[in-house]
């Protein structure tokens, strides 16, 4: 009874419209992380390699705003307006605690925990939101934000599309979610240095990537610099995730089926006239 609950407990409901509008913006999302790998360099898109971050990054700034209209508009309800904002507001509180010390990022975590819980639609708006308050926070804004916003997204929404099951509780879903969690955390650091490598120029080192190189070459300057200044950063994330995942995550997982099951969003608002 319970676990067919949580299964059918879902803060934002991905119709039609919701679901295109996503899939449009993360297929603009991957164009303008992985352009760099498929542009010939007589490609007029390398010939303005320097503007091609910015106007990539105000363009994701628009569609992350659609796909976040579009989902309230099929039925963010009061009750998941205010579960989102909490879930946000711890996520942007746990940020700085360990920013800037080896990768260790404990907001990770809850994003996995609250996307497994509450589902995609609702994992992606609040990896969005969650990621642009603690920019706010920490004064992280800038050409990136949209980026993390988006991998953020990404992240929090693929713990929902994990396997699940009757039987998938208890140790075995904490240890799927962790793994995830491991391998994912990994995931959103290689897409965030496909962000930031463009901006580097080839003029300052030999890994930046050279408008002048094919395709190939790029890959291989591309994994130079994410083996040679990521990849600690990413581990220190990975292994923080995991830890948390392990330790607090049954708890929380309880909370936030229960947290869910009480607000019953799906269930429909109605109020009775004054008796008589």
């Amino acid at each position: 009874m319970t676990t067919q609950l949580d299964r059918r407990a879902r803060a934002v409901r991905l119709g039609p419209r919701s679901t295109a509008s996503l899939a449009l913006v993360s297929a603009v999302g991957i164009a303008a992380l992985t352009w760099p790998f498929f542009a010939p360099p007589t490609s007029s898109a390398v010939a303005h390699a320097k503007d091609a971050p910015w106007l990539f990054a105000g363009i994701l700034a628009l569609l992350v705003a659609v796909v976040a209209a579009t989902i309230a508009e099929a039925g963010l309800g009061p009750k998941a307006v205010a579960m989102l904002g909490v879930l946000a507001a711890a996520g942007a509180a746990l940020r700085p605690i360990g920013a800037g010390t080896a990768g260790l990022e404990p907001m990770f975590f809850l994003m996995v925990l609250s996307g497994r819980v509450l589902g995609p639609g609702f994992g992606f708006a609040l990896g969005c939101v969650t990621m642009f308050a603690s920019a706010l926070l920490t004064g992280g804004v800038g050409p990136w934000l949209p980026y993390q916003m988006l991998s953020m997204g990404w992240f929090t929404m693929g713990a929902a599309l994990l396997p699940d099951g009757d039987r998938l509780r208890g140790r075995a879903e904490t240890l799927l979610l962790a793994a995830y969690g491991f391998v994912a955390a990994f995931g959103y650091g290689l897409l965030m240095d496909m962000a930031g490598w463009t901006f580097l120029s080839p003029k300052t080192t030999t890994i930046a990537m050279d408008p002048e190189a094919g395709p190939v070459a790029n890959g291989v300057r591309f994994l130079a610099f994410h083996l040679a200044t990521s990849l600690g950063w990413d581990l220190g994330r990975a292994l923080c995730t995991l830890v948390l995942t392990l330790a607090v995550g049954p708890a929380l997982l309880k909370a936030l089926r229960r947290g869910t099951r009480r607000a019953a969003f799906e269930a429909p608002v109605t109020f009775d006239g004054p008796r008589p």
